[in-house]
């Protein structure tokens, strides 16, 4: 079993678990790999320092918040988001107009919009927050 840190082109790190590194390779090259937290599968192999006993050299960590503390606080946050408003798909541009100019009962919602959709939202006054987030989001991460 090999385990490699992976980052994806968003910065985001994580691990993932290949039976070699030709397995690693060959998934890289069918696409099959993409990182848990944006769907992106432009991701790279983090390079790794090779285990040596150098403990003793080493200073105390100072206590800081790691990235995975953030990238926690970050999915939290977008399960809550994902837990707390309508899911509308390819009619969000639609339903934002709707909602904004009063034809429909206010909520939250979410869905899928274009840059150049997102961008005519805006000039129409409508607060749109463009996010990122892939559909693996719908489900569990493990």
């Amino acid at each position: 079993m090999l385990v490699l840190n992976l980052a994806c082109e968003h910065g985001h790190r994580f691990e993932a678990w290949f039976g070699s590194a030709a397995d690693y390779e060959s998934q890289q090259e069918r696409r099959l790999v993409a990182c848990p937290l944006c769907g992106s599968q432009q991701v790279q192999r983090l390079p790794t320092a090779a285990r040596l006993n150098v403990s003793h050299l080493r200073a105390e960590p100072k206590p800081a918040s790691s990235m995975k503390d953030e990238q926690a606080r970050v999915m939290a946050a977008v399960r809550q988001l994902m837990a707390n408003t309508e899911d509308v798909g390819e009619r969000f541009t639609e339903e934002a107009r709707r909602i904004h100019y009063g034809e429909t009962e206010e909520r939250g919602i979410r869905g899928r919009a274009t840059a150049e959709q997102t961008r005519e939202l805006v000039e129409e006054g409508i607060a749109v927050l463009p996010l990122p987030m892939a559909d693996v989001l719908k489900g569990t991460l493990q």
